[in-house]
């Protein structure tokens, strides 16, 4: 069985009741893959590349990883919190020579590395149209890095934006953690979090990722159903 190791933050990790009705895109990613591909969520809310590193969870996936297996690494949004020293990462320098330590961690055992680009937030300006990207300058790192360590990239962050704006302010919000007080009794306030996804969104954004696997083709394409 081929198997799919996902190191990334919270919009990618796998939750349970006590975060519901939170979803992360590794959480549903296998309903897009052929029998055979298992997904190994490695992801973790509030880590970078730096802290995913220093609390040993690369070391974990590299005891595990194996020839002919796949390492999707998407990270961003927290390697930007220049407040908090045990996650900032420079997105020009240290940034990109982590991602290059996940490259090597990948082909040191056999395996594929992926790069992705991070989910961009719900940052509308008005019912179409969103502002600045939020992650710009870590996007802009990660496509460096895929161009220095020659690694394959799926640019998430410019095929979410496109999504969000096709669907507009209201109709994205069921995407995200975005809600009513009372809305779900499990979580009865009010949620405004444009960050974080529910179901419906973590399947959206999972099937751009595929999307984009697609258009790299050959192994990469072949794991999708």
């Amino acid at each position: 069985m081929n198997k799919i190791y996902w190191a990334g933050d919270s919009t990618v990790q796998t939750n349970d009741y006590t975060t519901y009705p939170q979803n992360g895109i590794g959480q549903v990613f296998s309903i897009f893959l052929k029998k055979g591909f298992h997904v190994c969520n490695h992801a973790k809310n509030g880590r970078s590349t730096k802290s995913f590193m220093d609390e040993g969870r690369l070391e974990a996936i590299k005891e595990q990883i194996g020839e002919g297996d796949f390492l999707f690494i998407q990270f961003g949004h927290n390697d930007e919190k220049s407040q908090d020293p045990a996650r900032y990462t420079e997105p020009h320098g240290s940034f990109i020579d982590n991602l290059g330590i996940f490259i090597q961690a990948a082909r040191e055992r056999g395996a594929y590395p992926v790069l992705i680009t991070p989910l961009e937030r719900r940052c509308f300006t008005d019912e179409r149209h969103l502002g600045p990207g939020e992650h710009l300058e870590y996007v802009k790192g990660i496509k460096e890095a895929a161009e220095k360590f020659k690694a394959p990239l799926v640019d998430l962050y410019t095929k979410s934006r496109r999504e969000l704006e096709k669907a507009g302010e209201e109709r994205s919000r069921g995407w995200y953690m975005y809600f009513s007080e009372g809305y779900y009794p499990e979580h009865p306030a009010e949620s405004k979090d444009n960050t974080h996804l529910r179901h419906d969104g973590a399947v959206h954004f999972a099937g751009l990722i595929a999307e984009g696997l697609r258009e790299l083709g050959g192994v990469y394409a072949d794991m999708l159903a």
